[in-house]
Order: C-alpha cells, then structure tokens, then sequence
C-alpha cells in the first residue's frame, strides 16, 4: 500500500526533475483562438511570474451569457451561489466604499486563515482588480490579480490572471493530478460555467 501511496510523487519528482511538464512559463499575451474557446474547455496557461518570484497563471474559458449578465453575477460579493464552490468554506463582505469591496473568506485548503481580499470594481472596462491583504496570516508572502471579462456576442470571454508566492507554489503549479493547479483552475471556470445558468435569472 505504501509504495503505491508514493508512486504519484515519484513521477511527479521524475517529471519535474527531467522538464517534461505540459506547463511551461510564458508570456501573459498569449491566447486561445475563438474556435478553441467555443469548445467550452478552460484553457491554463502557467505565465512568467512577478520580478519577486513565486508563480503566475493565465486562466481564460467562456461562459454562456451576455457580459452584463456574468458581470453582476461575478461582482455579487453577497450571493450565497459562493458558497456551492467546494473550495470555498464561507465568504462574507466587511467593506463596500465606491468601486472598492472587501472580502474575507475561508478556503477549503487552509481552514484556520482568513483570506481578507481587496477588489476594485472597474465596472465600464469590466474588470475587477484583486489583492490579498494579509498574505502573511495565509502563509503567502503575496497574492493579486485580475479578472477581465469580453463580449462575444450572447457570450462572455473571461480572462483571469494571478501572481503568488508561497511555500510550495512551485510544486503547486507544476502538480498534474487533482490537488494541483491545473485540477483547481479547470474546476473553477466549470463551476461558474454550469452556476451561472442555475442563478442567470437573478442577474438578467
């Protein structure tokens, strides 16, 4: 039993250890074709990460409504459609000022922290502006991105950056199988492409 519990790192180490990883770094331009993204598949690209270090991610996928309809629904920081996600614990809003939301959330992967996440709403660019803001607290020593929605047609193209740092990140990013980053960022554009047409009708 035991050298089968290990036998998924060992591969990883191997793979890591020799560059044989279908996540290579590049640059944050890149881009799926509209034939791709028509598929519906999320498309992960593993990007160059902050001059600091740590890793970066390039997330791109479509969603099945029109950009107004996914823009609400993604700014509504209030809407217990969060809490269906299985990497969300509970989420709960402590500042709304103008164009600014603060959020605190528990993450399935780290129970005991509070991420407290400051988001800048840039509603006539649809775009949302991220940042953790207590990084230490989560065991990170930085964590910020962006989401940026476009219209295609009845659909919403949704582009989703982040840059991060910390302990194991690397091995994170890298990770193939469920527990990594390619499993975790696949689930959450699938998550929002089948939640959004459950709760579209709040946001019409």
């Amino acid at each position: 039993m035991a050298s089968r519990e290990v036998r998924p790192l060992t591969l990883f180490v191997f793979l890591f250890l020799t560059g044989f990883t279908n996540l290579s770094a590049q640059s944050s331009t890149i881009e799926p074709s509209e034939k791709q993204l028509s598929t519906g598949e999320p498309f992960i690209y593993r990007i160059a990460p902050d001059a600091r270090g740590g890793e970066a991610y390039k997330l791109v996928y479509l969603v099945p409504v029109p950009i107004e309809v996914l823009w609400r629904f993604k700014t509504d920081f209030h809407g217990d459609f969060v809490e269906t996600n299985k990497y969300i614990k509970n989420q709960r809003v402590i500042q709304e000022e103008q164009n600014v939301v603060i959020i605190e959330n528990r993450l399935s992967s780290k129970p005991g922290s509070k991420f407290r996440w400051r988001n800048a709403l840039f509603p006539s660019k649809h775009r949302v502006d991220f940042i953790l803001e207590n990084p230490e607290q989560c065991g990170q020593r930085f964590h910020y991105g962006h989401f940026q929605l476009e219209s295609l047609g009845a659909y919403t193209k949704v582009s989703h950056e982040a840059y991060f740092d910390f302990f194991g990140s690397s091995l994170w990013a890298l990770y193939p199988w469920e527990g990594g980053m390619q499993a975790f960022l696949d689930y959450i554009a699938r998550w929002e492409q089948e939640t959004i047409l459950k709760v579209k009708d709040d946001y019409e």
